[in-house]
């Protein structure tokens, strides 16, 4: 396997720099805490939805966690021309629940793996092709998209907190809220008044020290850990061999255009933190590993990988950019995947405090698309009307999870996603109001393959 280096040490970017061992761990792990509750929810509500017994179950959640870990790896990494080598972790996408299940149910789950597989091989090939759209992808355009992907995820952060079932219990209880508050009030303090080589770790910090109040409080539980196996081995095509469906392999496709409309997102945004150019080159080797990690996820009865919203917060607010921080949180993933024990312990962590740093981490995002929007001139009528029809596109599935049922599934599918909505609808506006404005100042229109030679 070769790595391709992109920089020389005299002139290395801040994303190529490689801090010391006993940081990179802590940092790393910083991330996986931040994502580990997204890439088990996936799996577990497609179990649950397709009706798979408990230890199927697992082995779908320990999957998608060992192959999260190796797509990070590629992404960040990079082996030849994939990867953008950026830090962005990956994960499993809530897109491709609803047809995951839809196709489960009636066909198996070797049918979902199989129409995965296809997805990712073409998400591949198609990949060169899709990273010549960043023309499109001005200021107005990304800036709106990165912020109706923070600001969509908000929601989420709710079921954290306050619990997932209304009826149960507890639900939204005032000890649930007050330990979410001090979490937010722990990073903001962290932030205000420690120095910066403690502000790198304030996330870590905060969920560390917001989980140790719960366990006085007894809002903690890990009894689960002692139960989950030490050590486990995931074997490919574990439910059979894959099956090639085409009612199962259209919705599939369309989930992966969506994901390649999020990656783009989240890359533009991780250039703008990192202050590292977007070139065709680095959109079309994101975009490759996006559809190669979808590929070895069907392989590995796993599902559709994209990359991870709620990372780029991190990193923002962290001000890490190395790339080998997230390459590291892709090892720790892999070891989890094998290691179901370690992964019950993150997955036993209290919900309200993971909720509220989730409020800061997509908040976060939310204001850096808000930042980036803002490079274009908001006092423009033309675009007030990109931002705000888009934004009412984007909210929509969140505020009225039930607005497109009467909608055809496959225009559910990417309409249900605020994300793929919101997307769109900028693109279009932006074409309609503003045909003359096609580029930014953070991508380069060169072909891909040839060096940049922007100013």
């Amino acid at each position: 396997m070769r790595f391709r280096a992109r920089t020389t040490a005299a002139n290395r970017h801040p994303v190529d720099t490689v801090p010391p061992v006993r940081q990179l761990v802590p940092l790393g792990l910083q991330h996986v805490l931040v994502a580990y509750s997204g890439m088990v929810t996936t799996p577990l509500l497609i179990g649950l939805g397709i009706g798979l017994p408990t230890d199927q179950i697992a082995l779908l959640v320990t999957a998608n966690v060992l192959v999260s870990g190796i797509a990070t790896l590629i992404q960040t990494l990079g082996v030849f021309n994939i990867g953008a080598r950026l830090p962005m972790v990956m994960g499993s996408t809530f897109t491709g629940i609803a047809p995951a299940i839809t196709v489960g149910a009636d066909a198996g789950l070797p049918a979902v793996f199989g129409a995965t597989i296809v997805a990712g091989v073409v998400g591949w090939l198609v990949a060169p092709w899709f990273s010549k759209l960043l023309p499109f992808f001005p200021p107005i355009v990304t800036g709106t998209i990165i912020a109706i992907i923070g600001f969509s995820l908000l929601p989420k952060t709710s079921n954290l907190i306050a619990g997932s079932d209304p009826t149960a219990p507890g639900y939204g209880s005032v000890d649930k809220l007050l330990l979410a508050l001090g979490t937010i009030a722990l990073v903001l303090a962290i932030e205000r008044f420690a120095p910066q080589a403690v502000r790198r770790f304030g996330i870590l910090i905060a969920l560390v020290l917001g989980t140790l109040v719960a366990v006085l409080l007894g809002m903690a539980d890990f009894s689960a850990v002692a139960q989950a196996d030490t050590f486990g081995v995931v074997v490919p095509f574990a439910f059979g061999p894959p099956t090639f469906l085409l009612a199962a392999i259209v919705p599939m496709l369309i989930v992966q255009a969506v994901n390649m409309v999020e990656t783009t997102g989240h890359t533009l945004a991780i250039g703008e933190i990192t202050d590292r150019r977007i070139d065709q080159r680095t959109m079309a080797g994101a975009l490759r590993a996006d559809g190669v990690a979808a590929a070895l996820a069907g392989v590995l009865n796993s599902f559709t990988i994209v990359t991870f919203g709620n990372n780029v917060g991190v990193v923002s607010i962290t001000r890490v950019v190395s790339r080998f921080v997230v390459a590291t949180a892709g090892v720790i993933l892999i070891v989890m995947g094998l290691m179901p024990q370690l992964g019950a312990v993150i997955a036993a962590l209290p919900g309200p405090v993971l909720g509220g740093v989730g409020v800061v981490m997509f908040g976060t995002v939310g204001v850096i698309g808000l930042k980036i929007a803002a490079q274009a001139d908001l006092s423009s009528a033309r675009n007030m009307m990109i931002v705000a029809i888009s934004f009412g596109f984007g909210m929509m599935p969140g505020g009225a999870p039930e607005f497109y049922s009467g909608l055809p599934s496959s225009v559910q599918t990417v309409l249900d996603s605020g994300i793929a909505a919101g997307g769109i609808c900028a693109i279009a506006l932006n074409l309609l109001l503003n045909p003359r404005t096609r580029t930014e100042k953070n991508v380069c229109p060169a072909p891909v393959g040839e060096p940049c030679t922007c100013p």
